[in-house]
This record gives structure tokens, C-alpha cells and sequence, in this order.
């Protein structure tokens, strides 16, 4: 978090309350959905807890004792997953998946490195896309299970990969 660099309306607390101009407003939910991404991609947070993440950065600024009240922390999770970066995992709306870059997203950015590295036609497992000598530079390496899983689900439905189980491992074949 030290190293975050923190957008201007951050220090301005105006932004914690919701307007009520509708077209201000929705200036607003924008910056605070980018504001949650690009925080979540540097942290590489990928699930939250809505109450406790309502008194912690980036819905909370201490420097300034402002918070984003809980109604408008729900507003931009629920923006967020009209976009395709939340999704719920209860059906009370206390906890969520977070992602910074949706799961076709982060399918093409595998895709695209399987191709590059001669993957394509071969087995990886999936330690090797995320913890593997050849992915250790890429933005994918130490992505959650979960998310691969989806990510790779995407390529599948694409029939650009299809997700195969082998000796107790799991694996994917590029195409």
C-alpha cells in the first residue's frame, strides 16, 4: 500500500459521499471503480469483506476521516459487477470475488503467452502458467486457482484450450 499512488479525489471528501447530480455521479462511481481496480491489482487483492473493507483504504482515508458509507461501497461493487470484475459469493452481499481484469481478460493474456512460449499443441499444468520458470515475469504468475480456472474456462469456450485432469494434476492443453 505504500507505494499506491493515490488519485487526486482520494484527499478531496467530497468524493466519500455520494452526489446527487446523477451526471456527477456518475463521474463518480467511474473513479471509485477504477480507483478499486487499480488498488486490488497493485495489493493483488482478489476477495473482500464489505464491512471491512468499507474502514479500510481505498473506501476509508484516514488522513482525512472520511469513509465511503456502506450504501456507497455497494454501489460500486454492484457497478463493478455489471462490468464483470465482482461477482458475489453469498447471497447476503458480505463477500465478493474482486477482479482487477475479468476472466477473458486474463484468458488472452495467457493465450497470448502460451503462444509466445511454443505452448501451443502441449500440456501445462497449472502450477506451471502460475508459479513456472516461464510465467514468473507475467502479470498472471501467483493468480488464484479460481481465477485461472475461469480464465482458462474462457479459452476453453473460445476452443482455444481445453482443461484436462491427469494423474491427480490438472492441466490444460492451447490449441
Amino acid at each position: 500500500m505504500g507505494n499506491f499512488e493515490w488519485p487526486w479525489q482520494y484527499n478531496f471528501p467530497p468524493f466519500f459521499t455520494i452526489q446527487p447530480n446523477l451526471e456527477t455521479q456518475k463521474k463518480q462511481i467511474e473513479g471509485w471503480c477504477d480507483l478499486v481496480l487499480l488498488f486490488s491489482q497493485q495489493n493483488k487483492i482478489c476477495q473482500l469483506d464489505v464491512k471491512e473493507s468499507s474502514t479500510n483504504p481505498p473506501f476509508s482515508n484516514p488522513q482525512i476521516n472520511r469513509k465511503l458509507p456502506l450504501d456507497g461501497v455497494y454501489r460500486v461493487l454492484e457497478e463493478l459487477k455489471a462490468r464483470g470484475n465482482v461477482e458475489w459469493t453469498d447471497k447476503t452481499k458480505s463477500r465478493c470475488l474482486l477482479m482487477w481484469r475479468t476472466p477473458d481478460e486474463w484468458g488472452k493474456l495467457i493465450y497470448k503467452w502460451a503462444s509466445k512460449n511454443g505452448f501451443l499443441n502441449s500440456v501445462c499444468t497449472l502450477f506451471e502458467i502460475t508459479h513456472g520458470d516461464d510465467s514468473k515475469s507475467e502479470e498472471f504468475s501467483g493468480l488464484e486457482d479460481w481465477l485461472l480456472k475461469r480464465s482458462l474456462d474462457s479459452l476453453q469456450r473460445q476452443h482455444k484450450a481445453e482443461m484436462i485432469s491427469f494423474d491427480g494434476n490438472e492441466g490444460v492443453k492451447f490449441f
